[in-house]
């Protein structure tokens, strides 16, 4: 069977199982980068894809298109999912399946994070902007921030989030995470007032804001892309200009992250509130970041803390 066709096919059946647009789209294209590779390489039939054209594959990746290994490990996720659909629905028989012996790559565990520093400089900043221009767009960056921080959400959760995912009175907010997974993330008082100020100034400067608007809109109350986002923080980083550290929204989550863990937080509830399908996809916050917290037990155990005679 062509691959075109097998891909194609197993597409469709991730939209029948309603898989989120963004997800159809990661798999759109990692599949049609890895049929261009097969097609330069004469390779059109799925039968003809081997171990040996996988692993010639990944090495192009890294060689030629300088991938990192989070990024090849992402492809070989995706491939695998595929071929597995194959086996399933017999398109394949299993001794076939190209991608069982298939190994993900060693990734070096780095975490960008944001400091107090960090944090005070972009916060400064878009408050003075905010104060003296009092644009949409200056009001804008600085709720983002201050959502992005103090919930710990995806990009794509904030361009999807509507005012009607927002309650005001249990100070909480619902949104929609991977594989449209729903989840309640409880709001802090600093982050529900700036909500309330932001709907507050859309009301006035924009239009009234209905339910099914969304928070974080265009100045003509359009969805944000995930590329406009890109752009916004990419801007902010120009002007920031910090050595030490990437200005991105997931950096933003990981500082969320960290925060939670080193002030005490537990990995549990921590995994709740990020929407992590797995706990081991928490506990790295926790193997990375456990020194701070070991210094922190250090400072204010009880124990260490009390006159007690021994």
């Amino acid at each position: 069977m062509l691959f075109q066709f097998v891909f194609q096919d197993f597409l469709d059946d991730r939209k029948f199982r309603n898989l989120s647009p963004v997800s159809i789209t990661d798999y759109r294209n990692t599949f049609t980068q890895f049929h261009d590779f097969l097609r330069k390489n004469q390779i059109i039939d799925v039968e003809d894809i081997t171990p040996v054209i996988l692993r010639k594959y990944l090495i192009y990746c890294q060689e030629k298109l300088k991938n990192k290994p989070s990024s090849i490990n992402h492809k070989i996720r995706n491939l695998k999912t595929l071929f597995n659909y194959l086996v399933k629905e017999e398109i394949i028989n299993l001794k076939n399946n190209p991608c069982s012996q298939l190994d993900y790559l060693k990734e070096d565990v780095k975490i960008e994070t944001f400091n107090d520093y960090h944090i005070r400089q972009m916060l400064n900043y878009c408050r003075r902007i905010k104060g003296r221009e009092k644009t949409f767009y200056a009001c804008r960056l600085y709720v983002m921030i201050i959502v992005f921080l103090g919930t710990g959400i995806r990009s794509g959760e904030l361009c999807n989030l509507r005012w009607r995912d927002v309650d005001f009175v249990n100070s909480s907010m619902t949104v929609i995470g991977k594989v449209r997974k729903q989840r309640t993330i409880s709001l802090v008082d600093r982050v529900r007032k700036e909500l309330s100020d932001w709907r507050i100034f859309k009301d006035t400067k924009l239009k009234p804001q209905q339910p099914e608007d969304f928070v974080f809109s265009s100045s003509n109350g359009k969805k944000l892309s995930a590329n406009a986002l890109k752009c916004i923080f990419k801007r902010l980083k120009t002007i920031m200009n910090f050595r030490d550290v990437n200005i991105t929204p997931h950096v933003f989550r990981h500082t969320f992250a960290k925060y939670y863990i080193v002030n005490g937080g537990d990995p549990f509830t921590l995994k709740t509130i990020l929407g992590h399908s797995s706990l081991e996809m928490t506990l790295k916050y926790v193997r990375l970041f456990g020194s701070d917290v070991k210094e922190k037990n250090e400072k204010y155990n009880v124990i260490n803390n009390m006159d007690l005679q021994i």
